[in-house]
Parts: structure tokens; sequence; C-alpha cells
């Protein structure tokens, strides 16, 4: 008998590196996008329009979640075998959805979204604030350069000496392990949760994917524009907020808590949970 060979290939390299340079497109949206909201926005209006981005990052993996159940439907190699020639069902263990496809959707929507950051002005009117004359600005044009050129080579310095500043700031060290956790928990929701839905109740993986998208995402949203908007309008300061923010949470551990509580028969998996007989 002749020895069967594994499948090999070099192709999730691709997969990979396309991962690295997208993230590396995608990093500085938020930390840099936040920046330019707090320097040209109303100090009133910054949390609702911070909402708003947030919100916005929300409806993004939704709209995702949507697309991977389309594509979850469709089989692996769509295109080259037809339609006749599949044998298996989108709910068969063996069934591989056309996980590429929605990669390049994405890749296309990414490139035609990102083209108008190209048009957008190098810097803004501060929000509620006149133009300032064209004579003026004009004038001032060479020794903006030279600051910028000499606030560069300054922050390069101090770059060192204010991160080590920054990681013995306590309360910025707990914020950042708060928010590790509450990403860990959601990241492993969205990535073992599918899986379960499919073993616990018999769903497709694009039923799966379609359910978390749907149940969870736009609470998010609606919490996230709901609370900037409240910040809006009842002008919340900073030490305000951490007590909102505090109290929410502990609310919201205390109900996933309860989640214990809730407990599902266990399927029965022949060899597992009963006999073969």
């Amino acid at each position: 008998t002749e020895c069967e060979k594994e499948p090999g290939s070099l192709l999730w390299i691709f997969v990979m590196v396309g991962n690295i340079v997208r993230g590396m497109g995608e990093t500085p949206i938020m930390p840099l996008g936040i920046s330019y909201l707090e320097d040209f926005a109303k100090a009133e209006n910054s949390p609702f329009y911070l909402a708003c981005l947030h919100t916005a990052t929300v409806i993004g993996p939704f709209l995702g979640l949507l697309l991977a159940s389309f594509c979850a439907e469709l089989f692996v190699d769509i295109g080259s075998v037809g339609a006749d020639e599949i044998t298996i069902t989108a709910t068969d263990a063996r069934w591989v959805g056309a996980w590429w496809l929605g990669i390049l959707i994405c890749a296309l929507l990414n490139l035609l979204v990102g083209i108008p950051f190209w048009f957008l002005p190098k810097s803004l009117v501060k929000e509620g604030e006149t133009n300032e004359p064209e004579e003026t600005s004009e004038k001032s044009v060479a020794p903006l350069q030279e600051n910028d050129k000499n606030e560069t080579k300054q922050t390069m310095k101090d770059f060192i000496p204010f991160l080590k500043a920054l990681f013995h700031n306590p309360v910025y060290m707990l914020f950042i392990c708060i928010t590790v956790l509450q990403f860990s928990a959601f990241d492993g929701m969205i990535s073992f949760m599918p899986k379960y839905l499919e073993q616990q109740f018999g769903k497709s993986a694009s039923d799966a994917i379609f359910l978390i998208g749907v149940y969870n995402l736009p609470v998010l949203c609606i919490g996230y524009f709901s609370g900037g908007l409240f910040m809006k309008k009842f002008k919340i300061n900073i030490y305000q907020a951490a007590n909102i923010a505090f109290w929410v949470s502990l609310l919201e551990y205390l109900l996933y808590f309860a989640a214990y509580w809730t407990v599902c028969d266990t399927s029965p998996v022949a060899g597992l949970t009963v006999s073969y007989q």
C-alpha cells in the first residue's frame, strides 16, 4: 500500500502577513483618532464623539459577523466545485465554509474606506472657534514647521522616561488590567461560543456566528452611544465618570456571576456521556 502524504501548504504565511499588515493599519486609528477628537472638539462634546467612535468599532464586527455567517454557508471551494458535487451540508462537522471570501471583501472595503483619509487636513480649527486670517496663517507656516521638528525631537528624547512614569502610575496600570480582563472575556466568548452553540444546540457554523452577532453586539452599540450622550447632556466630569463606571461594572460582573446558575442539559454523546448500547 502506498503511504498517504499529509497535505501541507505555506499559504498560511500569506494569511499571517496579511493580518500583520492589517493590524499595522488599523491600530493607529483608535489612539490617533481619539487624540484628533480631543484636540479639535469642545470638552462637553468630546464624550459624545468618542461614544460615536466606539459605537462604530462595534458596528464593524457586527457587520463582519453577518458577512462571516453568509460566507460560512458557502463551500470553501466555491467556483471550482459544482453544487451537485457537494455531498455534505453546512451542519456536517466536515463542512468548511468559504472563509477566504470574507477576507477579500473586507480587504477591498478597507482600501476604499482608507482613501478619504488622504484628504483630511493636517490641522483643524477647534470647534467653536473662528478661522484665523489667511495672511496670518501663511506667515506662521515656517515657524510652525520649525516648532513641529523641535517637538518631534523632544518627544523622542522623552519617550522612555515618560513610558517609565506611566508604568509606575497605579491608576493607569489598574485601568490597563481592567481593560485586559474585559477584552479577555469578550474575546473568549467570540472564540468559543460558536463551537459551543454548534455542539450543544446542533447549530451550523453560519447560524452560530449570526446569533452571536445579533444577540451581543447591538447591545454594546446602545451602551456606548447612550453613555456618551449621557455624559454630554449632564456634563459628567472625570470623577463622576469613574464612579459611574465602577458601579456599572460591578452590576455587570454580578449579572455575569448569575450565569453560573444557568445550566443546560448535556447533549448525549455516544461513548462519552452514554454507552454505545
